[in-house]
């Protein structure tokens, strides 16, 4: 368990040395190395992880495609990163390190638009770095290409941009084709206008990605009522920050633009336990609230400066929110069902054949 808790100490420590700040924090040179070390241990676990087997034969069957035929499969980016791993080193740790690369960029982006930056990368260490970016390599991808989508829907104010970041995280996984209408829902002008491209856009990556899987999808996840432990917990994780923010989102700095954005999101988040209530495969439910987790990230890092304290780089509130992420990675590791698919920590280097 010790290298988890190093990623966590790491950003736990540059938390308690934080202050806040709202220009950004893109001078910070220590972040290529945050990026780095994620894309690392992320990249170059080894036999770490739910998936990992089945990830295994996503290897082998790129062996026998053609170029062409990549480009047909269902998430064609990431099938496109194993095919060239076949056609180069032929290891599955390069796949990885390429899907963990991309995570990282994302959420180290993603953080460092927030105003603790090192708060936010903190939040993130116990389930989006460790489970998800270390068990679902596919979704991490598509999450951290979210991320930018996000940065460019706030800071750059760009809808184009933001669609286009949702359609390359769809080649990895399709089912991030279901953030694109955040969008239309968060425009503050031409929101007529802004519906129609969007929805046209939607429907046009509906045909290219989704609509081959979906028979597929319903039967893989509705019909056989596949359902996930710990499913509810995890739709509560992300239903408690979103009640947070709904209830003092008037605290929060925010634009008018930002405000409409993560308004529209906490109520998606808390649509997810009615979700959860009526679906009969809760794994459905479960995969599609990760692309949540960065309301996680969000809420939890800005309060601090949300309730601020005097005399304080952190106060107690920001200490509170160290002390719940580290319970959460606490709980996960020694008592989830499947963290045995996590344990122990593996290095490919050193353990691999």
């Amino acid at each position: 368990m010790l290298p988890y808790w190093f990623l966590f100490v790491i950003p736990a420590f540059g938390a308690l040395n934080e202050r806040t700040t709202y220009r950004g924090n893109a001078t910070h040179k220590s972040f290529i190395g945050v990026i780095l070390l994620l894309s690392v241990m992320i990249g170059l676990r080894f036999e770490v992880g739910g998936d990992w087997d089945a990830y295994l034969r996503y290897l082998d069957r790129s062996r026998y495609l053609s170029f062409f035929e990549v480009l047909t499969q269902g998430d064609p980016g990431y099938i496109l990163v194993n095919w060239l791993a076949t056609r180069t080193v032929d290891t599955i740790w390069f796949v990885n390190l390429v899907c963990g690369l991309f995570f990282s960029v994302g959420l180290v982006a993603f953080a460092k638009a927030q105003p603790r930056p090192w708060l936010a990368l903190l939040v993130a260490i116990p389930y989006l770095v460790i489970v998800v970016a270390m068990g679902y390599s596919r979704q991490a991808v598509a999450i951290g290409f979210a991320m930018l989508g996000l940065v460019a829907l706030t800071r750059d104010r760009s809808n184009i941009k933001f669609v286009i970041w949702v359609a390359l995280a769809a080649t990895f996984h399709k089912t991030a084709l279901l953030l694109v209408p955040i969008a239309a829902l968060s425009a503050a002008r031409g929101r007529v206008w802004t519906a129609c491209w969007i929805g046209v856009s939607t429907v046009l990556l509906y045909y290219l990605f989704l609509e081959d899987s979906v028979d597929r999808l319903i039967y893989g996840y509705i019909e056989r009522e596949y359902n996930s432990q710990g499913a509810a917990i995890r739709v509560t994780m992300n239903a408690l920050p979103a009640i947070i923010f709904l209830l003092a989102r008037r605290r929060f700095y925010l634009s008018y633009n930002e405000r409409r954005l993560w308004t529209n999101i906490a109520f998606l988040a808390l649509a997810f336990i009615g979700f959860l209530i009526v679906s009969p495969s809760s794994t459905v439910v479960d995969r599609m609230a990760l692309y949540f987790i960065p309301l996680q990230i969000f809420v939890l890092s800005r309060l601090p400066d949300a309730f601020p304290e005097k005399e304080s780089n952190i106060g107690l509130i920001g200490v509170s929110v160290i002390l719940y992420s580290a319970a959460i990675q606490f709980v996960w590791l020694n008592f989830a069902a499947n963290s045995h698919a996590w344990l122990p920590y593996q290095f490919y280097p050193l353990l691999g054949e």
